[in-house]
C-alpha cells in the first residue's frame, strides 16, 4: 500500500481495539458483585467504571496532577464508583479491591487480534501505544498471547493520549519519524490526534466495544490511510 510504504512500526490502541475490555471487566466484576451487590448488572458496573477513565486522565493531561500510572487511576476510580451500586468501599477489604482492579490485566483479545498481529509482526515493529501502564500491558500480553515486540505507551511517554507527547515521544523512543509510524485504532479521535502529530493512521471498527447499544466509532469518520474490517484484513491489505 503506497501510503504506508515508509512505515516501519505499527502501534496500537489496546482497550477496545486489541482487547474486549467490557466483557473482561464484567466477567471479573460479576463474582465481586455477587458477594457485595447481588442483582447488579456486571456490564453496567463495567461501563460505570470505564466512564471515570477519561476524566481521571484529564487531571494528568491538564497538569493538575503529576503523571500517575493507569493502575492507580483505575483503583481510585473503582473506590469512587462503588457507592453508585450501593457498596461501601470502606467495608470491602483492600486486598479484594486490589484483586478486582487486576481485571484490566486479564482482558481477552478479539478473535482476530492474535492471528492478525502475528502476521503484521513479520514486517513491522508492533507495539501497544496504550494509556495502560507497562505492567498492565505485560500481564495482558502474557495471558492473551499478544506478540508485541516491545511495550510502549503512556508510562513510557509519561503522557496520556490524545496529548501530542504521547505520540511524539513514542516516535522518539523508536528512533523513527512520525510518518514512519502508523497508529491502528478503533477510535476516530485517537487517530485524529495521531494524524495531527504526523503519524499514519489505520481504522478498525469494533462495533460492540461499548455493548450492543454502541453509538460511536461505528465507522471511519475521516479518510484514514487504511480502513480495515479487522486485524487480519489489515494484514491482508498490507500484503501479509
Amino acid at each position: 500500500m503506497q501510503s504506508l510504504a515508509s512505515v516501519q512500526a505499527l502501534v496500537f490502541d489496546v482497550f477496545g481495539t486489541v482487547v474486549d475490555w467490557r466483557s473482561g471487566v464484567a466477567r471479573d466484576a460479576g463474582t465481586f458483585l455477587a458477594r457485595h451487590a447481588p442483582g447488579t448488572d456486571p456490564a453496567a458496573f463495567a461501563d460505570a467504571w470505564r466512564q471515570r477513565y477519561s476524566p481521571a486522565m484529564e487531571e494528568v493531561r491538564s497538569g493538575r496532577r503529576p503523571f500517575t500510572r493507569l493502575d492507580v487511576l483505575h483503583r481510585e476510580n473503582l473506590e469512587a464508583v462503588l457507592p453508585q451500586f450501593g457498596i461501601d468501599a470502606a467495608a470491602v477489604p483492600p486486598s479484594e479491591l486490589d484483586a478486582l482492579n487486576l481485571a484490566w490485566h486479564r482482558l481477552d483479545p478479539w478473535p482476530d487480534s492474535v492471528p492478525g498481529l502475528t502476521r503484521l509482526k513479520r514486517r513491522f515493529i508492533i507495539a501497544p501505544l496504550s494509556n495502560g501502564n507497562i505492567r498492565l500491558m505485560l500481564d495482558m500480553a502474557k495471558r492473551a498471547g499478544l506478540p508485541w515486540d516491545t511495550i510502549l505507551g503512556a508510562e513510557v511517554a509519561q503522557a496520556y493520549k490524545p496529548t501530542p507527547e504521547a505520540y511524539l515521544r513514542t516516535a522518539e523512543v523508536l528512533m523513527l519519524e512520525p510518518a514512519q509510524i502508523c497508529l491502528v485504532a478503533a477510535h476516530n479521535g485517537d487517530l485524529a490526534a495521531a494524524r495531527r502529530c504526523g503519524l499514519r493512521t489505520a481504522f478498525i471498527p469494533r462495533s460492540t466495544e461499548h455493548g450492543p447499544a454502541q453509538a460511536t466509532d461505528l465507522r471511519a469518520e475521516s479518510n484514514w490511510d487504511v480502513v480495515a474490517a479487522d486485524m487480519e484484513d489489515l494484514a491482508e491489505q498490507l500484503g501479509l
